[in-house]
């Protein structure tokens, strides 16, 4: 069963961050990456729809996606923006989110195995929300 907040280990990615929650924690091992794009989003709107997201978010670095079920908005902090579900070659799942403060934005992408990866959301949700991560998307942000 997956426990309410996921007990991910920071890994090493160039100007973004990545994270792993083991299979024991999780119910499935997560690898969680969080990039900060400056200057990307809509400033009127954010991240406001599904093309939104399929737009900004970085699913294009992981290889082909195909959504599975419709998107619906988050709030991380005090940003807002979308989180959606999708299937990607190689037989895993993918939870895309994309979140903006102005013009700035954060790109969060959750990689699963088989299964439901929105099951994981209110986790994935929980983790972007804590002092650790909204500190670091203040910093990435330059809020």
């Amino acid at each position: 069963m997956v426990r309410n907040r996921l007990a991910f280990q920071r890994r090493s990615l160039g100007k973004g961050k990545a994270f792993r929650c083991k299979a024991e924690d999780c119910g499935g091992e997560v690898q969680l990456y969080v990039r900060a794009k400056l200057g990307f989003c809509n400033c009127a709107t954010g991240v406001a729809d599904d093309d939104d997201l399929d737009k900004m978010g970085d699913l294009a670095l992981i290889g082909k996606a195909t959504p599975i079920g419709a998107g619906r908005e988050i709030i991380v902090g005090p940003m807002r923006g979308r989180s959606r579900p999708y299937r990607v070659e190689g037989n895993r799942n993918a939870l895309s989110l994309a979140f903006n403060q102005r013009c700035d934005m954060v790109a969060a992408t959750a990689l699963v195995g088989p299964g439901a990866p929105a099951s994981l959301e209110p986790a994935v949700l929980a983790f972007l929300n804590s002092d650790r991560m909204l500190k670091w998307a203040e910093i990435a942000l330059g809020l």
